[in-house]
């Protein structure tokens, strides 16, 4: 298969559980995935989760739906830079747009299935259920049980996009195109050996939609690495992990400049290391506030970041397309040892800031308390345990979406499961918190 002829399927545009979708030149089909994505609650939801900050007061801070947006916009420019160069190559016959309209749907998206509390919450979900028990109470296979010591995030977001947001449908029925390039870990949680460097302990999809990502994958012809289980990435994946990085490495930079967690002067160093010549000295010497040289600095960093991953991305096509390159881009750039710099200060001083510490340790208990409240009702639903008048009404609070036909507990003790790790994923950080006091009793409904 030629690389014009790769790439052609790669930007397959059949609609999962849909066939073909129609499009036009004005709005083509990955646009409209962009916009379907837009009017979901899921993306609406993200508005109150956590990006660095927890339940932050500040209205300035950015929350998982502004990083989705910047992320969204960094990844547009970046597609529609390489897609320019491709189409040229190449003679694709697709729009000029189309590269660009791929990456910022999923970047959108890339989100979307974050617990409360960010990573924290992905960690307390996972621990909860290592220590229920309800895991070897009943018979699953290892695959399965992989799905919840190891739960994902990344697995949820695809979970969401393709099951359970408008499940009559089932799911957004976005284009393959769109949900292979948001499926950053195409592989599932039982292969807990990394395939290349960038997998580590990551996935992309649960067992109950591992076929869902087999028709993603055989859409767009993605290359294997374990037959039936395990793909290489979609090329445009790198350009979502590349937005992303950049969004939150230098946007979480500014944030905590402004908070008082770094000072201005470290900050804009760091930014400017970055930003290298694309600087205008006169300019920035014209900039007296601090914030407007930091935003200033911001962009062009940016700017440049997206140049030289272009230029890694356009160097390796081929590898890449074949599977060969498996490296992240700003990683092989010439930027990496200034990005290491950022990074190492992030780690150092922003992800440790006490008020997140502080929140993030709470939500293990805030999420762990939920979990179980919420699986003793299912499991006395279903009848593995005696039922108390605390979980019939539990029961009750229960959404239906979060339920089998009937209203009544899933039969099949792994769906149950995971029909409550959605109810509680799904939940904004102050939703979270907020249902807990209540059914613990701290504040009582009313007051």
């Amino acid at each position: 298969m030629t690389l014009r002829q790769c790439w052609q399927q790669l930007l397959s545009p059949e609609r999962l559980g849909a066939g073909a979708a129609p499009s036009a030149p004005e709005r083509t089909a990955f646009q409209q995935d962009y916009d379907r994505i837009v009017f979901t609650s899921a993306f609406r939801r993200l508005k109150d989760k956590t990006q660095v900050f927890p339940l932050s007061k500040s209205d300035y801070v950015r929350t998982r739906l502004t990083h989705s947006l910047e992320a969204s916009c960094v990844g547009r420019s970046l597609g529609a830079l390489i897609g320019r160069e491709i189409i040229a190559r190449h003679g694709l016959q697709v729009e000029s747009g189309d590269f660009g309209a791929i990456v910022a749907a999923a970047c959108l998206a890339h989100d979307i299935g974050n617990p409360p509390f960010g990573h924290a919450g992905e960690d307390a979900i996972r621990e909860w259920f290592k220590a229920s028990g309800l895991l070897e109470r009943h018979a699953m296979t290892p695959a399965e049980r992989a799905d919840f010591v190891r739960y994902e995030g990344n697995a949820q977001g695809f979970r969401i996009l393709t099951r359970l947001q408008s499940p009559a449908n089932p799911g957004l029925q976005l284009t393959a195109a769109v949900l292979a390039t948001f499926t950053k870990y195409p592989r599932p949680s039982f292969l807990e050996k990394p395939l290349d460097g960038n997998s580590g302990k990551k996935f992309g999809y649960f067992q109950q939609d591992a076929e869902a990502f087999r028709r993603v994958a055989a859409a767009t012809g993605l290359v294997e690495r374990v037959p039936g289980e395990a793909w290489r990435r979609h090329p445009l994946a790198f350009l979502v992990e590349v937005a992303d990085d950049t969004c939150y490495l230098i946007v979480d930079l500014e944030d905590a400049a402004r908070l008082g967690f770094v000072s201005y002067r470290d900050a804009e160093q760091l930014l400017a290391d970055l930003a290298g010549s694309s600087i205008s000295h006169g300019r920035l010497e014209r900039l007296h506030d601090p914030k407007e040289r930091l935003e200033y600095l911001r962009a062009k960093a940016i700017g440049r970041l997206l140049e030289s991953a272009a230029a890694v991305f356009l160097e390796n096509e081929a590898a890449i397309l074949d599977g060969r390159f498996d490296a992240e881009l700003l990683a092989s750039s010439p930027l990496a040892i200034p990005l290491q710099a950022i990074l190492r200060l992030a780690v150092d001083t922003i992800y440790t800031a006490r008020p997140a510490l502080e929140i993030e340790t709470a939500g293990f208990e805030v999420l762990g308390g939920l979990l179980a409240l919420f699986t003793d009702a299912v499991e006395a639903g279903a009848g593995c345990q005696p039922m108390t008048a605390r979980e019939r009404m539990l029961l009750k609070l229960l959404p239906p979406q979060f339920l089998a036909h009937g209203g009544v507990p899933d039969a099949n003790p792994y769906f149950r499961l995971l029909q409550v790790a959605d109810f509680v994923a799904g939940m904004t950080d102050s939703y979270a918190v907020d249902l807990y006091r209540k059914l613990k009793g701290i504040d009582l409904p009313g007051e």
